[in-house]
């Protein structure tokens, strides 16, 4: 990976270009840019959502999650190197075999409401889809490793999942949309 920062101000930003790890210069709007850019937002907003009360076990998958993210932002700074494993992938599959099975079936669509560490979940999760769309846009520019755009995909949908747990965490539940529809469907029967 390139040489870590002892400077932060260096001011080479200043005519709209940006550094990637290996030592080439962008344009800041650029599709690599803007997928490093979501990745590193969602990780800034789990380091939120780290800031709430959290049963130790999410905690933890959290923190790892943070890392794997860095992992994420690394290997999106260097064109071709990998540094994001399948194996984290399957850590997040497992994570969501794992809090799905203790969560009653859906019967409705639900609102990203409830408690506020469920809405910082659920803020993560939009994040983690925004992040994966533009790591599909790049991919379509420039070819990409698989792991990358499976890890944002599942990390979104462990996101809504534990936004379910964390609602679930001091006897609460979900927040349920009042479809108008659904409403009217359900008189008539």
């Amino acid at each position: 990976m390139g040489n870590r920062l002892t400077q932060i101000a260096t001011r080479t930003g200043d005519n709209g270009t940006t550094g990637l790890g290996d030592n080439t210069r962008v344009s800041k709007d650029s599709l690599r840019v803007h997928a490093m850019g979501d990745v590193d937002e969602l990780n800034s907003n789990i380091g939120v959502l780290l800031c709430e009360t959290l049963p130790p076990d999410v905690r933890e998958l959290l923190i790892d999650i943070q890392h794997q993210l860095f992992n994420l932002g690394g290997e999106l700074s260097i064109p071709g190197f990998e540094l994001l494993k399948p194996e984290a992938v399957a850590q997040l599959d497992a994570a969501l075999e794992k809090h799905n099975a203790q969560l009653p079936r859906l019967q409705e669509f639900i609102l990203p409401a409830g408690t506020r560490a469920a809405a910082l979940a659920h803020v993560c999760r939009t994040v983690a889809r925004r992040a994966e769309r533009a790591v599909v846009a790049l991919d379509r520019a420039e070819t990409l490793k698989e792991a990358p755009r499976q890890y944002l995909n599942r990390l979104s949908d462990l996101m809504f999942v534990l936004s379910r747990v964390l609602n679930r965490m001091d006897g609460g539940d979900d927040v349920y949309w009042k479809s108008e529809r659904l409403a009217r469907s359900g008189e008539a029967s």
